[in-house]
């Protein structure tokens, strides 16, 4: 099967930069993946950030797609657990007005920032139901208009009606979000560059598969979702690649999250209000020439049976990035032509 390429792009904040700086580069690189000819685009969601400036996807989307004309443009992804369907529902209802076709809803369960800003979102939320699942069921009746008449709210919809709603995406990096999208009958993203253990990646998407519970007609379509680095040479990724590095911040709870920095675990667990406990690693990156990544996405599109890859980067050098982006689409446009020769 032939290989998609879509872009994920955080607005990262460097050193020296503003967040207007980030969020241009954003515009930039959402052009550019049009003209190479990626397949989608999407923004993330992050709060209380200096390091990243999206903190609202709906706003940056619709900006894009001003600026761009027929690449698909989402969420990647909206945290679904501070918000009411009713409201996601109405903001990407009228972005699929403004771009029929076009709008990815991709929903993420991680909670977007640190226990503060997760406080505030959730603030005057009380007493309503946080059970994920239940938010996207309703999430997706809102969008398609389909809320039964035994439903609290039947008779209610979220206008405008777009002739095409945004197509929703389960966004995850564990079995549990894997069982969510497969109970649901939708698309799931496995974010690779967060979770990097490939044995719970593989796991994910079999639970996925084998649980699948069809919806409308609906197929299994798992995404692998990954962070790359494409260069020249195999040395000079690896040397693009030195001290980008993930903290790892566990909660006596037993859960994990993680962050960018250490300075950003290290506040997650203090304002956790819990004991916890910092790990910092080497972030896993595919890199090398394009030779090199295209036999790895080769050899993951078998291991893992998904034909797309939604791919991130975090060199800090932009023009670096933009070439990075550019020898992937190059390496996999190559791949066609190299299996007919043979």
């Amino acid at each position: 099967m032939a290989i998609k390429l879509s872009l994920l792009d955080q607005s990262p904040i460097f050193p020296g930069e503003t967040s207007s700086d980030a969020l241009q580069r954003t515009v930039q690189l959402a052009k550019q993946a049009e003209a190479l000819g990626y397949h989608r685009f999407w923004v993330s969601e992050h709060h209380d950030s200096d390091l990243v400036a999206g903190s609202s996807p709906e706003v940056l989307i619709a900006y894009l797609l001003a600026h761009t004309q027929r690449i698909r443009i989402g969420s990647g992804g909206v945290m679904l657990q501070h918000y009411s369907p009713y409201k996601v529902a109405e903001n990407f209802n009228v972005l699929a007005s403004l771009a029929p076709g076009r709008i990815d809803l991709g929903i993420g369960r991680a909670p977007g920032g640190l226990p503060l800003s997760t406080q505030a979102l959730q603030q005057g939320a009380a007493g309503e139901s946080s059970d994920l699942t239940e938010k996207i069921r309703e999430l997706e009746k809102f969008l398609t208009h389909s809320l039964e008449e035994d439903h609290p709210l039947y008779g209610l919809r979220a206008t405008p009606i777009p002739a095409s709603p945004a197509d929703i995406y389960i966004l995850g990096t564990s079995v549990a979000s894997a069982e969510i999208a497969a109970e649901l009958g939708l698309p799931y993203v496995f974010s690779l560059f967060i979770n990097t253990d490939e044995a719970t990646a593989e796991l994910a998407i079999n639970t996925y598969r084998t649980r699948f519970r069809p919806f409308r007609g609906t197929v299994p379509q798992p995404i692998l979702a990954l962070s790359v680095i494409t260069a020249e040479t195999d040395e000079e990724a690896e040397e693009l690649a030195r001290g980008i590095q993930l903290a790892r911040v566990h909660l006596a709870n037993g859960r994990t999250f993680t962050l960018n920095t250490v300075e950003q675990a290290e506040e997650f667990g203090k304002q956790s209000k819990q004991a916890y406990m910092v790990e910092v690693r080497e972030a896993e990156i595919v890199k090398g020439s394009k030779e090199t990544v295209r036999a790895w996405l080769l050899e993951a599109e078998k291991k893992f049976g998904v034909s797309e890859f939604i791919v991130t980067s975090a060199v800090k050098d932009f023009q670096k990035r933009l070439d990075s982006f550019a020898l992937l689409q190059a390496a996999i446009a190559d791949e066609p032509a190299e299996q007919s020769a043979v």
